[in-house]
Parts: structure tokens; sequence; C-alpha cells
């Protein structure tokens, strides 16, 4: 007869290693990363046949070298415990630079070479110097490319959503959104009063801010944020705490918003009332919120909810698209969110893809009606680069089906 609580026991004695190894590899990620940022460019650019002159070795290698030993120790500072704005300044730029470096000589170092190859051009050095000067060629133009859609003030993109339930008063109800703002190390006072003024021209009957204001405490950014408070909208402003919030005290952002004459819906609502209808404009705390420790803080729809009429259309803001899942399981109409940032710099959507449902703008989720529109965001978060993700400052013109002049499918978009 089997002892199954010895078999039991050591079963779970020899799965005790297993999660510890993972750990231990999960815990050396951060290490690993930096490492193939560099390392990779650094052998396609210098070591793979080319036969550059000793010096041009030499000095390319010394600024690979630095790159790696300059960008954790830039980061560590700047967003470390120390708060070093100029220090983070370098290590975002640093690890925008690298990832982009990266990207490109893996794709150019593989497919190019591969193309030479193919095609017989010239010898294997001639192959390989073509590669390197074509990683730096597309690297420097998505750099300067990436800084200056970055640094802009966002274009608009508008469109328009059907939402079955919104009553007839409502058709044509103006809802501008801005995300991510992520006001950081990199002055952009004025960046953030342009941003204002231009929503400023859209005659907002509701503004929104799904969060993520900025990267640093209030009392240390408002300069930055204080252009909020100039935004005008004929009904209300709203606001939700974002995750990054939650990284500097989430609460400070709540008041200042509060005082800038922001409404945040912390797990509450308002009722917007237009020609005999309403619609429910609520919002939830970021999920991270719950782990925060912050009293009072955390994602709580069915609170977001309490008191409304359920036969009522609900608008519904929530920093993440994951959301969304718990959204359609309430038959929320619309959620808009940010958090993706597109990718902010391509490829990186992908990994983006692992961890949300969606990457930017409309969809379509669970079996109920429940839409979603997702913003590629405002501004930038770390290395101040927007490379195929351009950012946005979103209108959505919302419409019923309950008046002849609303379009069959609700949803088409544009930008200006």
């Amino acid at each position: 007869m089997t002892d199954t609580s010895s078999t039991r026991t050591a079963e779970g004695e020899a799965q005790v290693p297993r999660r510890s190894r993972l750990h231990r590899v999960i815990r050396y990620i951060p290490l690993i990363a930096p490492v193939l940022l560099w390392a990779v460019p650094c052998w396609v650019l210098l070591y793979t046949g080319q036969r550059w002159p000793l010096p041009v070795m030499l000095l390319g290698t010394a600024l690979f070298a630095f790159g790696l030993m300059g960008m954790p120790l830039a980061m560590a500072r700047g967003h470390g415990r120390h708060q070093q704005d100029r220090a983070a300044i370098v290590g975002d730029t640093l690890l925008g630079t690298s990832w982009i470096l990266f990207t490109w000589s893996v794709l150019l170092g593989v497919l190019l070479r591969l193309a030479l190859t193919v095609a017989d051009v010239g010898g294997s050095q001639d192959r390989a110097r073509i590669v390197t000067w074509a990683v730096l060629g597309v690297s420097a133009l998505m750099i300067g490319w990436g800084y200056t859609e970055a640094r802009r003030v966002p274009r608009v993109r508008r469109l328009e959503v059907q939402l079955p339930r919104l009553g007839a008063g409502l058709d044509g109800l103006r809802v501008v959104l801005i995300t991510d703002t992520h006001y950081g190390p990199l002055d952009r006072a004025r960046w953030s009063a342009r941003v204002c003024e231009k929503v400023n021209t859209l005659e907002a009957d509701l503004v929104c801010h799904t969060g993520d204001i900025a990267d640093g405490t209030a009392q240390r950014r408002r300069a930055q944020a204080a252009p909020l408070g100039t935004v005008r909208a004929t009904r209300a402003r709203v606001y939700v705490t974002g995750n990054h919030e939650y990284y500097s005290e989430a609460q400070g952002w709540v008041d200042l918003m509060d005082e800038l004459g922001w409404e945040p819906l912390r797990n509450r609502h308002l009722l917007l009332e237009r020609g005999g209808d309403t619609l429910v404009v609520a919002g939830v705390d970021d999920v991270t919120a719950d782990s925060s420790g912050l009293p009072g803080h955390r994602a709580h729809l069915a609170g977001a909810l309490s008191g409304a009429d359920p036969e009522l259309p609900v608008l519904l803001l929530a920093h993440q698209p994951k959301f969304v899942d718990r959204a359609a399981a309430a038959g929320i109409d619309l959620q808009l969110s940010g958090h993706t940032h597109g990718g902010q710099i391509w490829p990186f959507h992908h990994l983006v893809r692992l961890d949300q449902p969606a990457l930017a703008g409309l969809s379509h989720h669970g079996s109920t009606r429940t839409l979603l529109y997702t913003s590629r965001g405002t501004g930038f978060w770390g290395p101040p680069f927007r490379v195929f993700a351009p950012s946005e400052i979103t209108l959505l013109i919302l419409r019923s089906p309950h008046t002849p002049t609303s379009p069959g499918t609700g949803q088409t978009a544009a930008s200006t």
C-alpha cells in the first residue's frame, strides 16, 4: 500500500526548488535585459566581419560599454531613492536609444544581410559594412523622428461612437479624452499649456483624464500639471487614478486635481443630463490601488455604480484596458482607458499585448454591448521617443440610435 501522504510530501518538496529557480530567473531579468540591449548592437555593428581599424573598434566598444554601465546607474539615480531628474533624463534616453538600436540591429542584421547574401552583393566584409551603416542610419532616423513625435502637441483623433442605450437628447455629446500625460524629469510646462489650449478648441461637453498624470509627487510636478486647471468643459471635467499615481503619493494627485477643478471619480459616478436623457459617468481607481496600502484606494466597480439606475447607459473611466473584463460583466456601455501608449516605441507593442486586451482604438468586448476605447496616450513615459505609436488627444462624439441623423454603424475616425 502506498503512503499517499509521503508521496504528496515528496512531490511538494520537489516543487519548491522549481519555483525557487523560476523566481531566481525572473529576478535576473533586469540584469540580463540591459546586457542584450547593448551587446547585440555592439556585436552586429563592430564584430560581424567588418574589420574596422583598431581605433574604431576600441572607440565603438567603449561607447557601448558606457551605455551598458551608465544606463542602469542613471536610471537608479533618477528613478530610485534619490529622484535626480538629470540622471533620469540620461537613463531614460539611453534606454530608448538602446531599444531602437537593438531592434534595428536584429532586423537588419538578419534580413538585410540575408538579402545581400542572396543577391551576391560584394564580399562578406562589404555586406557587413552595408548592414552597419544601414543600422546606424535607420536608428538615427528613428531616434530623431521619435523624439519629435514625443515632444509635439498630439494630433486630435476624432471618433463617432454609437451607444445603443444612449437617449436622443444626448446625441452628439462631445467627450474629450486625455491620458498618460506623464509630467516628469523633462520640464513640459509649456507643452502642457499648449495641450490644454488644443483641448479647449474642441468645445467639449465632458473632458476626461484617465490617469498617469505624472512621474513624481504632486508637489514636485505641480507647475507642469497646473495648466490642467485651464481646461474647459460645458458639463464636467473628470479624472481617475493611473498606476503611476500609486508610485508617487496618489492621494496628493487626487487632491491637486480636485483643487484644479476636476472631479476625481474614485469609485463613484455623476449624472450628465441633457435633452431629458441621462448618462452615468463613472470612474474607478486603478487596479494597482488594491495593493497600494492607501486607505480607501481600490478598484471597486460596484461602488462606482452604487445608486445608479441600471437602465441608464454608462460611460466608465478606468486607466487600464484589462479592467474591461469586469466592465463587460457589469454591462458597461463604453469604457475609456489609456496605459498602453500604443506600445510607444515599436515593436514594444507585442509585449504590451501580453498584458492588455487592447493596444489602441475602439474594440468590442464580452457577449454584451461593452465597447472599449484605448488611447495611445497624450504624453510619453521614460524614453522621450515615440516610434510608430503617435500620441493623441481624443474627441469622441457619442451617437444615439434613436435619432434619424445618427450614422448606421456609429464608428468612424479621423485624425487632425
